[in-house]
C-alpha cells in the first residue's frame, strides 16, 4: 500500500511539473518569456515595511521575492511574497492591476519569483500588507516546493538541496545569516585590535601545523604531487618573521578524516598570530572575543545551547591539564616518573593506548576519557604535555610541558593556542621526532618543513598563536545540533 501511495505521489508531481512547463511554453509563445527579464528595480525588503511601518505607511514600494502562498477570491486575491528579510502579504485586485495582468497572476504558481510594486497599508484584519499596483513574473519555477505546512523535514534532502531548505525553513536561513554576521563581527573585532587579514596557500607540498591526514592531489603544470592544507599555521608564522606583527586568516582547511556531528572533512578555521605576547595574551584575547560575539550577535552574554545556559559574562576558568585530571580521577601525573608508570596507571583505569605512546600521550588520553565531558562552562585547559605539542614552547620551569591551552565550552574544544616555538634548533628536533612517528605508523604526524625552519633561523619574535574552529563556534551561538546544520554545503556521499 505504501509503495502504491509513493507511486501515486510521484505521478502527481510529474503531472504538476508538466503543467508548469506548459505554462512556461505558453508564456514564451506569447512573447512573455520570464527568463528574458534581466533585472528588476527593488527599493525595499519585506520586513522593512513591517518593522518601520510608521515610515512606510502609504508609501509606494518595490519588492521582489518568491511566491509562497496564494488565495484567489474572484476579483481580489491575496498572496505572500518572501525575500531574504521575511514574508509580506500582498493584496491583488483586478480593478487595480487590470484584467489581463490579473489573469496572468492567477496562473502563477507557488515558488515563482515575482516583482511587486504597490502601497504599504494595513488590512481590516490588522496585517501589514502591500496594495499591489503591478505584479511581474520574473522567474518561472518548474519544480514543486514541499508543502509549507510540513516544511522540508528530511535532513538528507535538506543538506543536499540547501537551496530548498533555505526557502522552506526560516530557522535554517536565520542560522546562515547569523553565521555570516559572526564572521563579520570577528573581522571587525580583530581589525579594531590592529590585526591584518591575510591569505595563504591551500595547495602545499608539506601539510603541517596540525595532527591530521591530508588530502593529496597532483599539480599538472608543475608535475608535482601536492596536498590540501590541514592548517594555516606555518605560513602565518612566516609572516610574523617578515615583520607583520599581528595577522589572521579565516579560510577552509581539509582533513582526510571521519564525518560526525562535529567534524566535516573541509571546514572553516581561523588562526591568528601576535608578536611579543604569549599564551596568556591569547587567553585574554579569546575571552574578550567570545564575550564580544555573545553581546553583539546574541544580544546577551548568557547563551542557551539546548537545555544548558552558558555564561560568557563571568571570567573563564583556567586550569592545567594535570590538575584537571587530578580533579576528576585523583591521579596526579606530576608525580608520575616515566612512561612505564603512566602505562601502568592507564591499565588500572582501563584507558586504551598503543605501545608507541609516551607518558605525555597517556596524559592526553586520560584527559579525553575523564575530563572533557565535565567541561561545560568556558574553561581554559593549560600546560599540555610536550609529546602532543610539536610546535609549542616548553615551560621553562617544567620542560615536559608546553605553554599551550585549549578552550572547552559545552564539552567541545573550541580553540587551541600556544606560546609559539621560535627556537629553530628545538623545532628541527621535534620535526625529526614527528618524522620518526610517521615512519612508525602515525599517519597524522607532521613532517620536517625546511623552508619553515629557514624562516625560524631568520628569526621569529616571541609570539602567541591560536586556531578557532569557526563551525563549532557557529553551532554554539545558533544552538545547532550538528556541524552539517551550519555548513551551507556539507560533505555528503554522492547519490547513486
Amino acid at each position: 500500500m505504501a509503495e502504491n501511495n509513493n507511486q501515486e505521489k510521484v505521478q502527481d508531481l510529474n503531472q504538476l511539473r508538466k503543467v508548469r512547463r506548459e505554462k512556461l511554453a505558453n508564456l514564451q509563445a506569447e512573447g512573455k518569456d520570464p527568463f528574458q527579464i534581466t533585472k528588476y528595480d527593488v527599493d525595499t525588503h519585506a520586513n522593512e515595511c513591517k518593522e518601520k511601518y510608521d515610515e512606510y505607511e502609504g508609501k509606494d514600494v518595490s519588492i521582489a521575492g518568491r511566491l509562497m502562498a496564494k488565495r484567489v477570491m474572484g476579483k481580489a486575491s491575496f498572496c505572500n511574497v518572501m525575500d531574504i528579510s521575511g514574508n509580506i502579504q500582498c493584496y491583488v485586485a483586478r480593478d487595480d492591476i487590470g484584467e489581463e495582468p490579473y489573469k496572468a497572476f492567477k496562473k502563477m504558481d507557488i515558488g515563482d519569483i515575482v516583482g511587486v510594486k504597490g502601497t504599504v497599508f494595513t488590512t481590516k484584519m490588522g496585517e501589514i500588507s502591500i496594495h499591489v499596483k503591478e505584479i511581474t513574473l520574473l522567474t518561472k519555477s518548474l519544480q514543486i516546493l514541499p508543502e509549507k505546512f510540513h516544511g522540508l523535514t528530511d535532513t538528507d534532502v535538506r543538506y543536499r538541496q540547501r537551496y530548498v531548505d533555505l526557502i522552506m525553513n526560516e530557522e535554517s536561513k536565520k542560522t546562515f545569516i547569523t553565521r555570516s554576521r559572526i564572521i563579520s563581527e570577528i573581522r571587525r573585532y580583530l581589525d579594531g585590535q590592529g590585526f591584518l587579514e591575510v591569505e595563504t596557500p591551500m595547495l602545499v607540498s608539506n601539510a603541517g601545523g596540525a595532527a591530521a591526514r591530508p588530502f593529496e592531489t597532483h599539480y599538472n603544470a608543475l608535475n608535482e604531487d601536492v596536498k590540501l592544507r590541514i592548517s594555516l599555521e606555518l605560513y602565518l608564522k612566516r609572516l610574523i618573521v617578515g615583520g607583520l606583527e599581528k595577522v589572521y586568516e579565516i579560510g577552509r582547511v581539509f582533513r582526510n578524516e571521519g564525518v560526525d556531528t562535529r567534524h566535516n572533512p573541509e571546514f572553516t578555521l581561523m588562526e591568528l598570530y601576535q608578536a611579543y605576547t604569549d599564551y596568556y595574551g591569547m587567553m585574554d584575547l579569546t575571552e574578550n572575543l567570545f564575550r564580544h560575539l555573545a553581546e553583539t550577535v546574541c544580544g546577551t552574554t548568557k547563551i542557551k545551547y539546548g537545555d544548558i545556559e552558558l555564561d560568557f559574562g563571568k571570567p573563564f576558568e583556567r586550569i592545567t591539564m594535570n590538575d584537571c585530571i587530578k580533579k576528576y580521577t585523583g591521579v596526579d601525573f606530576d608525580t608520575v616518573a616515566d612512561d612505564a608508570e603512566a602505562k601502568k596507571l592507564a591499565d588500572e583505569h582501563h584507558v586504551e593506548y598503543e605501545d608507541r605512546h609516551t607518558k605525555g600521550d597517556i596524559i592526553n588520553l586520560f584527559f579525553e576519557e575523564f575530563c572533557e565531558a565535565n567541561l561545560i562552562q568556558p574553561t581554559f585547559v593549560m600546560d599540555h604535555p610536550l609529546a602532543i605539542s610539536p610546535l609549542t614552547k616548553k615551560k621553562p620551569e617544567d620542560p615536559e610541558k608546553v605553554e599551550r591551552f585549549e578552550l572547552f565550552i559545552n564539552t567541545w574544544e573550541m580553540c587551541n593556542a600556544y606560546s609559539e616555538l621560535n627556537d629553530p634548533i628545538d623545532q628541527r628536533e621535534r620535526f625529526a621526532a614527528q618524522d620518526a612517528a610517521f615512519a612508525a605508523g602515525d599517519e597524522e604526524a607532521n613532517h620536517t618543513d625546511e623552508d619553515f625552519l629557514n624562516a625560524l633561523e631568520v628569526g621569529m619574535p616571541p609570539t602567541g598563536g591560536i586556531g578557532y574552529g569557526i563551525d563549532r563556534l557557529v553551532m554554539l551561538l545558533t544552538d545547532s545540533a550538528a556541524i552539517r546544520d551550519v555548513l551551507l554545503f556539507p560533505t555528503m556521499r554522492q547519490e547513486k
